[in-house]
Order: C-alpha cells, then structure tokens, then sequence
C-alpha cells in the first residue's frame, strides 16, 4: 500500500484530514508545526491516534510520518 493510500484511508476511516489530525495532534502538545514536539515520542501519538480513532498500527504511523513532514 502507497502512503497516499494509507493517509486517504486514515481520512476515511475519522472523517480528518493528516493535517487535521495534526492540528489536533498540535492542541494536545503531542506536535508543533516542525513535527513531533520535544520529549514526544512516535508511541504517544500512535497511543492517542489508536485509543480515540482506532486506527491500526500502520495507520497510525502514517500520521506520525505526516506529522514529521512525510508527503509522500
């Protein structure tokens, strides 16, 4: 699966966009507009993302590569 596909997928499955899900990300100081804010790690995000959108793993981790600057 391309990332394209898993970043439209992670849109399907919660109704946000990967930057919205950043922007979220962002309200919760798990992120800043540079990527991941300091002292978080991937699994926190990945934690969030599973717990209130039930992503999968891979899913998940497409977010956190959107968030770091991952385009494609």
């Amino acid at each position: 699966m391309s990332f394209q596909a898993y970043i439209d997928n992670v849109e399907a499955k919660t109704g946000k966009s990967a930057g919205e899900l950043k922007s979220i990300a962002i309200g919760k100081g798990l992120a800043n507009e540079d990527g991941l804010a300091p002292g978080v790690k991937p699994g926190a995000i990945i934690d969030w993302l599973k717990s209130d959108f039930d992503l999968g793993h891979g899913h998940a981790m497409s977010i956190v590569a959107w968030i770091k600057g991952k385009r494609n």
